[in-house]
C-alpha cells in the first residue's frame, strides 16, 4: 500500500530548493482506469490517443489537492469518499468547452424564419420552451434567447423558456455569470449588441455583460447525458444539441437522441451539429434543413 502523499495543508509537494516537484507521466494502467470511468459515468470517449489530453488537463488538479503523482491521485478518487468528492472536478476537467456566439448561424435563421412561424401556426399554447443541451460557457444559449427576444418583440403575446444544461459546473456557473471578453461577441449583429449586452463601465478591462433582462430569461443547471431520467419539465419546442454526439459511441448516440426526442412535443425542432449524421439510426424525425429536424406528428 501506497503511502498517502496528499498535502492538502502544507500545499503540493516541493523540491528542497523550493521548487514544485515535476509530476511523472501517467502510467497506462492509471489511465486505462480513468478512461473506463469516464466513460462510464458520462459517456465521454476516451480512446489512448486522449492520454496526454487527460494527462495535460489532470496536472492542475493533482497541483491543486497537492498529490505528488497520477497514482495518488487515482488511489484517492477510487478510495472511500473519493469518488463521491471528485467526481465532478474530474469530469469538469476532461470535458471539452468549444462554442460561439451565433454558430452555424443558418441554423437561427431557419428557428426565427421558418420554425417559430410553423409552431405559432400549428397553435403553440403557452410558451414556447427550448433546452439549450450542452451549453458549454452560455454563447448558444444567449444567442437563442436574442433571437427569441426579437421574435417576441414582433408577436404579441409570445412568450418563451429556456433551458440551458451542461455536464460541467465550472462552465454553467460562468455561463450564469453571463461575462464574456469583448472579443467574444463580434459575432453577435450590432442591433443585437446595444440591445442586449452591456460594456464595462473600464473599457481597459475588455469585458462584457449580457443585459440581466435576457439572462433572466435562461435558467442554466447541470446535466448528465448518461442519467436515466433527464430532469427537462414538461415536453420541449425547440432542442439545440450541437457538437455533442462527436464525443460518445455510436450505440449510444442513438440512445441519447432517442431520449431528446422523447422529450419533443409532436413537430418540435432539433438542431444538431453540422458534422453530425444520424445516418441509418431509424428515428423518428425528418430533415427540414441544415443539420435540422423535425420530430413526428
Amino acid at each position: 500500500m501506497r503511502q498517502n502523499t496528499r498535502a492538502s495543508i502544507n500545499g503540493p509537494a516541493r523540491e528542497p530548493g523550493g521548487g514544485m516537484t515535476p509530476l511523472v507521466p501517467m502510467p497506462e494502467a492509471v489511465f486505462r482506469r480513468f478512461s473506463e470511468m469516464i466513460q462510464q459515468e458520462c459517456g465521454i470517449k476516451m480512446p489512448a490517443a486522449k492520454k496526454t489530453m487527460l494527462e495535460a488537463r489532470l496536472r492542475k488538479r493533482l497541483r491543486a489537492l497537492g498529490f505528488e503523482d497520477f497514482e495518488h491521485y487515482c488511489d484517492y478518487v477510487f478510495g472511500p469518499g473519493g469518488f463521491e468528492h471528485e467526481l465532478v472536478h474530474l469530469l469538469d476537467v476532461v470535458t471539452t468547452n468549444k462554442t460561439d456566439f451565433f454558430r452555424e448561424g443558418v441554423q437561427f435563421e431557419f428557428l426565427q424564419r421558418t420554425a417559430l412561424p410553423t409552431l405559432l401556426e400549428g397553435g403553440l399554447r403557452g410558451p414556447l420552451r427550448a433546452w439549450s443541451a450542452g451549453c458549454s460557457t452560455g454563447e448558444e444559449a444567449y444567442t437563442l434567447a436574442m433571437v427569441l427576444e426579437e421574435f417576441r418583440a414582433q408577436r404579441h403575446g409570445f412568450e418563451y423558456q429556456i433551458l440551458a444544461t451542461d455536464l460541467s459546473t465550472r462552465v454553467l456557473q460562468a455561463a450564469a455569470r453571463g461575462v464574456f471578453r469583448a472579443e467574444r461577441i463580434e459575432p453577435v449583429p450590432g442591433p443585437l449588441r446595444s440591445r442586449y449586452i452591456m460594456r464595462s463601465r473600464d473599457r481597459s478591462e475588455g469585458l462584457v455583460r449580457i443585459h440581466p433582462d435576457l439572462r433572466s430569461r435562461v435558467s442554466f443547471r447541470r446535466l448528465n447525458f448518461r442519467d436515466y431520467e433527464y430532469d427537462v419539465g414538461p415536453p420541449l419546442h425547440v432542442i439545440f444539441c450541437r457538437n455533442v454526439l462527436i464525443y460518445f459511441e455510436k450505440e449510444f448516440q442513438r440512445e441519447l437522441l432517442m431520449r431528446l426526442i422523447a422529450r419533443m412535443v409532436p413537430g418540435g425542432y432539433l438542431f444538431l451539429g453540422h458534422t453530425e449524421s444520424i445516418h441509418g439510426m431509424g428515428l423518428p424525425v425528418i430533415p427540414v434543413g441544415f443539420s435540422t429536424y423535425r420530430t413526428a406528428g
